[in-house]
């Protein structure tokens, strides 16, 4: 053991006991640490980072749990790997759950809390559709929810502060719809519900409602913030000195006031009793749900601007299709390169993220990475969260497949492609797997389905040819993304999740298409493009919608077992190819323009 893991594993063991001996102050039986914050974000700023800071395990998605004798963090099959290999030595238990959305943990407490005991967690952090989940799972045994401590905040003595980048406005023509006509739509909206008030907490919701862009999460681009919607105003809680003059008096003209981050919870409690207040139990907080002011009448529904901004206008469609071109632009550049470079240079899996974002940061509109590149040689490919590090990573030499998830954020929308590339000579079963793999991401490109249709419906179609197989992939196959946004969204998700009315596919949604196989310790296979659903005629049965397919980069089709293909199948991939070709063509010249018409050469 290397002297700075070892010194790694003291600081993760003494931070577990200081969270034990503040359990016995407060006279709690376990803390439960979700990775989560007050907004309930997927990507954290690093003060609301407290698993990882306790744990040591790094994965985006994980829940932990610390009792008198027991420690364990729950997290799905994209992290079984990295989460042994990262709680090795810790005492920390790897609690193995099947997906992301996937309740063991409360399972777990609900039967092994003492009854009538108690289990802390800190409201602000605390999802309130979690809250009611645990407090209906320990009615049966008397087990108190103590959402008032926050035990964090005792242990972690340095930890860090809020994030201070400047907020600044997301301007035409990328931003397509003004400021005050979604405001307009939402209040209508809020209407519908009976209610004048609304309560706003994701980062998302509050940039895309208010055309206001920030940088206080990597790689979204979001800020910090709070939003109180009522019948002519808005009070945005920010922090002191993140929006500029000229901005702020911009914003007033719309009707948006500025107040204290911290007052929030505050300007909750001052609401007049008679309100009536919207709130989204999936998207705000246990410790704001409780700041509401006695009396005033809550109704629990879905952000209207969750759905909202789900649904792409035709100018902002227009906007994405020109960046997935630079997008594609940039791929072939990075890998006319890397092609001619194999082989030839060291190159590592750090090597290919370092290049593939100085080719995206050189075409227009580039403002940053939309998530951290994954770039996973041969074995690393089989862990889908896969990230190389100074410390850990692999050169890519000899034969295999190197597989690549990357995406940009253009202020004229965000991409996320996965493509798989062969290096030397694939196998024979490695190209199995990448066909059976193209299979599935075919068959949902060519899906037809009603407008309405429950997103979870869709996912078996890109799973069927996998299946047909008898092999398996823990994620989901897509998930919605953003415009100039978050690069994860919903409300729609293909997936094995439990359908919601929310869940209805609708013209202008952009979702992933990326169906994988994973094999532990060999390779990993995950092809992926982003899809709008476009309005596909109606018949006497109702309207219908189809994908039209956004990414625009070549798949390898050195990697294909052409034995496995139907000729329609193929018939697809060469129309695919023959508009990656049309539309990246004109945005490309030399090497990059040569590897292009290579790679795209009908099979």
């Amino acid at each position: 053991m290397t002297s700075q893991n070892a010194e790694r594993l003291t600081q993760i063991r003494t931070r577990i006991d200081a969270l034990r001996a503040a359990l016995r102050r407060h006279q709690v039986d376990a803390c439960l640490v979700p990775s989560s914050d007050p907004h309930l974000s997927e990507y954290l700023p690093e003060r609301w980072q407290g698993r990882q800071w306790l744990s040591g395990f790094t994965g985006s998605m994980g829940t932990l749990v610390v009792s008198a004798d027991f420690a364990g963090v729950w997290a799905d099959s994209r992290y079984w790997v990295q989460a042994e290999a990262e709680l090795a030595g810790t005492g920390i238990t790897l609690m193995k759950i099947p997906t992301g959305n996937n309740t063991q943990h409360v399972d777990w407490l609900a039967a092994e809390l003492p009854e009538g005991g108690s289990l802390a967690v800190d409201g602000a952090s605390l999802g309130l559709a979690s809250a009611q989940q645990l407090r209906s799972a320990f009615a049966a045994r008397a087990i108190t929810l103590r959402a008032d401590l926050d035990l964090i905040e005792e242990i972690w003595t340095d930890r860090p502060v809020l994030p201070a980048e400047a907020v600044y406005e997301h301007l035409p023509p990328y931003a397509a719809t003004s400021r005050a006509e979604k405001l307009d739509s939402l209040r209508k909206a809020m209407a519908a519900h009976g209610a004048a008030w609304h309560f706003i907490s994701t980062l998302d919701d509050i940039a895309w409602l208010l055309n206001l862009r920030g940088s206080d999460v990597s790689y979204n681009p979001v800020f910090i913030a709070h939003a109180l919607v009522g019948p002519q105003t808005v009070t945005l809680f920010v922090g002191a000195g993140k929006v500029p003059d000229a901005l702020a008096a911009t914003l007033a003209r719309d009707g948006v006031q500025l107040a204290p981050y911290e007052d929030a919870a505050a300007a909750l409690a001052a609401l007049p009793g008679d309100a009536v207040l919207l709130m989204d139990p999936r998207r705000v907080t246990q410790g704001f749900r409780e700041k509401v002011a006695e009396g005033v009448c809550v109704r629990e529904a879905i952000n209207p601007s969750t759905l909202a901004k789900s649904r792409k206008t035709a100018a902002e469609a227009a906007c994405v299709r020109e960046a997935m071109a630079q997008d594609g632009a940039a791929l072939a550049a990075f890998f006319a390169w890397f092609e001619a470079a194999v082989g030839h240079e060291t190159i590592t899996e750090l090597t290919v993220d370092e290049k593939l974002t100085a080719e995206r940061a050189r075409r227009p509109n580039f403002v940053s990475a939309s998530f951290g590149t994954i770039a996973a040689w041969n074995a690393n490919g089989a862990m889908p969260h896969y990230h190389a590090t100074e410390a850990s990573h692999a050169n890519i030499e000899g034969d295999g497949l190197l597989l690549i998830d990357s995406g940009g954020q253009y202020l004229g929308g965000t991409t996320d492609i996965t493509r798989v590339v062969a290096v030397g000579s694939p196998s024979a079963a490695q190209k199995r797997d990448f066909t059976l793999v193209l299979k599935g991401m075919i068959n949902l490109s060519r899906a037809k389905f009603p407008a309405g249709t429950l997103s979870p419906a869709l996912d078996a179609l890109a799973r069927a040819p996998i299946w047909a197989e008898g092999i398996e992939y823990g994620h989901g196959t897509g998930h919605g993304v953003g415009y100039f946004m978050n690069v994860h969204e919903g409300p729609q998700s293909i997936s094995k999740a439990i359908a919601n009315p929310d869940m209805a596919m609708l013209p202008g949604m952009i979702t992933s298409n990326e169906p994988g196989i994973y094999r532990p310790g060999q390779w990993g296979v995950r092809i992926e493009n982003l899809m709008l659903n476009v309005e596909a005629g109606s018949t006497e049965f109702g309207d219908f919608l189809a994908f039209e397919t956004l990414t625009l980069c070549p798949i390898d089709t050195r990697c294909i077992d052409r034995s496995l293909m139907r000729e329609d199948e193929v018939a697809w991939l060469n129309d695919y190819h023959a508009q990656v070709r049309s539309r990246v063509a004109p945005l490309v010249s030399g090497a990059a323009l040569a590897w292009l018409e290579q790679r795209t050469a009908p099979i």
